[in-house]
């Protein structure tokens, strides 16, 4: 299988990012949620919520690279073809998983910065992005929490979309982004 898209199916680049996102996603979530069994300040806590950052800016990296290749590449047709009103809302829900996995990584690394604390990527210790200011940390940080709770309806959604093509509507929406099976 080529790394290029063709005319009916993602290649092969598309397809493992894609799916190397669904999982960095589950453990950017799983990572935020999982922090609650541990008591505040243990160490085990502390590195629920380290995996939760460097893991969200990770996906924030690869999104962009996937947007880089998106650019360059046309994506596969849908057969059949979608109405005008869905071809619409495709795009606006991609662009708003898009923005989303693009800017809560980065709204974290405000939250961390304004709380004056520590932001770390796979050993490197990035810089803060604004001054220390704890009260705005605190305010960001909600902000922070109640956009990452709207993620997981626009995830939800984002799959829902593709069963829904796949099982009612019957088109390819799902199976272009699915490998090739070798035979």
């Amino acid at each position: 299988m080529s790394w290029k898209n063709t005319e009916n199916h993602y290649g092969s680049f598309s397809i493992k990012m894609h799916w190397l996102m669904v999982v960095l996603m589950i453990f950017v979530f799983a990572s935020i949620e999982g922090r609650v069994f541990f008591e505040k300040g243990t160490e085990l806590r502390e590195l629920f919520k380290m995996w939760h950052f460097m893991l969200g800016l990770l996906v924030c990296i690869l999104v962009c690279a996937r947007l880089y290749i998106h650019s360059v590449q046309r994506p596969p047709q849908i057969t059949p073809p979608l109405s005008a009103m869905q071809v619409w809302a495709a795009k606006a829900a991609h662009l708003a998983l898009y923005g989303f996995m693009i800017a809560m990584p980065i709204f974290g690394w405000f939250v961390l910065s304004a709380k004056g604390k520590v932001i770390p990527f796979f050993g490197l210790e990035l810089p803060a992005l604004i001054p220390f200011d704890k009260a705005f940390g605190k305010i960001l940080e909600g902000w922070h929490k109640e956009i990452g709770a709207w993620g997981y309806y626009l995830i939800a959604f984002h799959a829902g979309a593709a069963l829904v093509h796949h099982y009612i509507k019957k088109d390819n929406t799902l199976t272009r982004m699915l490998p090739i099976k070798k035979k």
